[in-house]
């Protein structure tokens, strides 16, 4: 039986969501940032990179302690901290200190990455994927309206109200994971130096993890390198839209999310590794469609709904069976995860803002179809590995 009613799960959702927003509402923004600041807008772009590099980090040095800590107590901390560093971005006098609050607002936005293994754990085994699919679909969701709303309010606020209306989201949210999330028992009693080697015994001893990750790594590099340059795309001819257009593409990008609990499902009933399969395919038919019809906005926004139901594909099915594995590491398993999952974005937007520079949008796809052809590559190589096994 799962100690999770549906309320608990919508709740988490919602939390999930409306907490991971805060690491991407800056994407949208670049433009009046870069304009505020009197920067070019690579150097402003630069905002995104720091708050991915700050979640990457807050995933590998936090995360681990949900095994050891008690969950909710730490979720409670961490959004706390997220609150402090969205009003500290608000209140940038330049690009330098925007950059370093970014850098915080990622560290401190992890929560939804704590939120998963507690679901995971107090989730039935044989619910654990949909569980999982309905809690990704908030985190996607919350991921790309972030950018439909942050748009709209910088367009017509201006990009520090959107940090403030951050501030004051997030801070609801504390006070409702404060009245509403269950308690959990921790794992894991030894010290945390002992906890962090174990993450390294963990890459060392679980192949599937180590294909997991890297699989998910090169889908989350060319989503985040799809997202960091399509505001340039969009800003300049032939489309020349503002920030608050701009912002309305995470709402075609929103229906492909709507996919994750179907996704999890499949995962649950069949090999969730066809559902990967089919995910790198799409993503790929999506980088292919941004080539074609980049100066066509039916063709990008095809190309868009096709690279998010291309990432739930990889992503939930990858997490699913990453959560099967150990369930008394599953924070740690999580961080290795999902440290490599930004990694992969961080670098996926670095190279965007590289290639930009160098050949614009057809040096976008082309990093995008070369990244997702390594997924290929990885996924090809370890099914030959197990396949050999099995036999």
């Amino acid at each position: 039986m799962s100690s999770l009613s549906k309320w608990n799960i919508a709740i988490m959702a919602l939390c999930t969501g409306l907490i991971v927003a805060n690491i991407y509402y800056c994407q949208p923004l670049v433009v009046l940032i870069s304009r505020e600041f009197e920067v070019s807008e690579s150097n402003a772009g630069q905002v995104t990179f720091f708050t991915q590099i700050g979640y990457a980090l807050g995933l590998l040095f936090c995360v681990p302690l949900g095994d050891k800590l008690e969950r909710k107590k730490q979720i409670l901390f961490m959004t706390g901290a997220a609150v402090a560093a969205l009003c500290a971005a608000a209140l940038s006098v330049n690009i330098g200190m925007l950059k370093i609050t970014g850098l915080i607002i990622g560290f401190t936005s992890i929560v939804p990455q704590l939120i998963l293994p507690l679901a995971a754990s107090l989730a039935a085994p044989e619910r654990r994927g949909k569980v999982i699919g309905v809690i990704m679909s908030g985190l996607l969701i919350g991921i790309l309206l972030s950018r439909t709303l942050s748009g709209i309010i910088g367009e017509h606020f201006g990009w520090r109200a959107m940090f403030w209306i951050a501030g004051g989201m997030t801070f609801v949210m504390m006070i409702t994971i404060l009245f509403t999330f269950p308690q959990s028992k921790p794992s894991f009693n030894g010290s945390y130096g002992a906890l962090m080697r174990s993450v390294f015994t963990l890459i060392r001893d679980q192949p599937l993890l180590r294909e997991a990750s890297t699989i998910n790594a090169c889908a989350f590099g060319v989503f985040g390198l799809f997202w960091t340059t399509s505001v340039f795309l969009l800003s300049n001819p032939p489309y020349n839209f503002g920030s608050d257009v701009i912002g309305l593409m995470g709402l075609a990008a929103a229906t492909g999310a709507l996919g994750a609990p179907l996704i999890g499902r499949i995962a649950d009933k069949k090999n969730p590794r066809i559902a990967i399969g089919y995910g790198i395919a799409c993503i790929l038919a999506g980088y292919i469609i941004f080539w074609f019809f980049r100066n066509s906005l039916v063709g990008v926004i095809i190309g868009i709904v096709l690279l998010d139901l291309g990432l739930q594909g990889v992503h939930v099915s990858n997490q699913t069976r990453v959560y099967a594995l150990l369930p008394e590491a599953r924070n740690r398993m999580n961080t290795v995860y999902m440290t490599m999952s930004f990694i992969g974005t961080s670098l996926g937007s670095g190279i965007g803002l590289l290639v930009w520079d160098i050949n614009k949008w057809a040096g976008v796809c082309m990093a995008g179809v070369g990244i997702t052809f390594i997924a290929i590559l990885i996924y090809g190589v370890t099914y030959k590995k197990e396949k050999a096994v099995v036999s």
